[in-house]
């Protein structure tokens, strides 16, 4: 008499794999940390147009010799750049001010580290930005 064994897996050993499955998805997730990812890339963002604004500002300024009063966000601004770059972030803003032969351009950073901090400049400490503005680039002869 042969008997016939069944093959696949017990609903035991099912669960077993399932909920296994789901702690190591929860450990990964608490790992990577979606929302600082998202933090981090943001802010390379911001640090990134910065420089890119400071390149145009450098060319504005060999061409006028003197640097522009105002910059509009998210519009062109030809030949210097196609399209001035904005806060990724709708609730924040870039802060802008020159008097000519010198500009200062604040960000809003959302994970700060302490080497990024202002160092005093007049817009850092306001709300310009949408929230504290904590990281800045400026003209070669000022320090933000």
């Amino acid at each position: 008499m042969k008997i016939k064994k069944d093959k696949g897996f017990t609903l035991v050993e099912l669960v077993l794999v399932v909920a296994i499955m789901g702690i190591m998805s929860v450990g990964i997730m608490l790992t990577l940390n979606p929302f600082a990812q998202f933090q981090k890339a943001n802010d390379a963002r911001r640090k990134s147009d910065l420089a890119q604004i400071q390149r145009a500002l450098e060319i504005y300024y060999q061409d006028h010799g003197q640097y522009p009063s105002a910059i509009a966000w998210g519009t062109s601004w030809q030949p210097y750049m196609n399209v001035v770059p904005k806060d990724p972030s709708s609730n924040k803003n870039y802060a802008y001010s020159s008097v000519g032969q010198s500009y200062f351009i604040y960000a809003s950073l959302d994970k700060v580290l302490s080497s990024e901090q202002c160092k005093g400049a007049s817009p850092c400490n306001t709300n310009n930005c949408g929230g504290t503005c904590n990281f800045g680039v400026s003209s070669p002869d000022q320090t933000p």
